[in-house]
């Protein structure tokens, strides 16, 4: 790995009761309430088994938690507002009250506005609140927002996208984005930005973000990173989805190394362990 300058920490982020100290790798543990999440993982409507997911989570070293009730793997179908509903508040409800932040995964604003009622400190939003209301239903709020870039919609995302600077259109994407919410009165310090490794994008699009993370780290915002399991690990290894950790450990240390700040993982103890040499060679 080349050496390089240590990347300038973003400001803390503003995350509903919490703020979160950026200055070091932050771990996002992932908890999906579907009957369909790609890796094989889903909970939906077991609220005592996600709730033992998220505990375990949290055991293992998680700083964040993550909750998903849709979706949104290539070719996967739209749920309604109110099934997506029904899988994230009860769990949701449970975790509220936990002293770490507990961050909803949605497009629709409807589930944004009833996930921050219930107590939700983060909205990651897939879609970049590109939705009609979605900006609305979150300016207001103390949440975080998660803004990510994704090429066309999970459905059809991975036919062909195609790119003529993948890094510049995907900053310029995100800059455009931080711009409209900063318009309708979302501080700085409440967004983070994801580049959206696998949404839209093909293999050799996935490693140029990789190899220009440091780019979205520029501007001040905290970077947020979720390659855990993905595809595109199982195209440079040959390995099923439940064979990518050590992939996707690598992949995230690199993330890392390039001034990424969040870590979104499945496999939360490992990627622990990961972060804990990283910070010990750096510090």
């Amino acid at each position: 790995m080349t050496a390089h300058a240590d990347p300038v920490p973003p400001a803390d982020l503003a995350c509903g009761r919490f703020s979160i100290d950026l200055s070091v790798p932050r771990l996002m543990a992932i908890v999906n309430v579907t009957p369909d999440s790609f890796s094989g993982d889903g909970l939906a409507h077991d609220v005592g088994a996600s709730l033992a997911r998220a505990e375990a989570a949290v055991r293992d070293g998680a700083e964040l938690l993550d909750i998903g009730g849709e979706s949104s793997r290539p070719g996967s179908a739209t749920v309604s507002e109110q099934e997506e509903l029904d899988r994230v508040l009860p769990l949701l409800e449970r975790l509220a009250e936990w002293p770490l932040p507990v961050s909803v995964d949605t497009v629709k604003p409807g589930v944004m506005r009833a996930a921050i009622a219930a107590g939700a400190s983060m909205i990651n939003d897939i879609n970049a609140f590109r939705a009609p209301g979605a900006i609305e239903a979150v300016a207001g709020s103390d949440a975080a927002l998660c803004v990510m870039h994704m090429r066309g919609e999970p459905r059809t995302m991975q036919q062909d996208p195609v790119y003529e600077d993948v890094v510049g259109e995907v900053a310029a994407f995100l800059d455009e984005r931080v711009a409209m919410l900063r318009t309708a009165g979302v501080a700085n310090e409440r967004m983070v930005l994801d580049p959206g490794f696998g949404f839209g994008k093909t293999l050799e699009h996935n490693l140029a973000l990789l190899r220009a993370i440091d780019r979205f780290c520029a501007g001040g915002h905290g970077v947020l990173v979720g390659v855990s399991r993905k595809r595109m690990l199982g195209m440079i290894t040959g390995r099923a989805v439940d064979e990518r950790m050590a992939a996707g450990l690598s992949a995230a240390l690199l993330a890392v190394e390039g001034g990424a700040r969040i870590v979104r993982t499945h496999d939360v103890a490992a990627t622990r362990d990961a972060l804990a040499v990283w910070k010990a060679v750096r510090r």
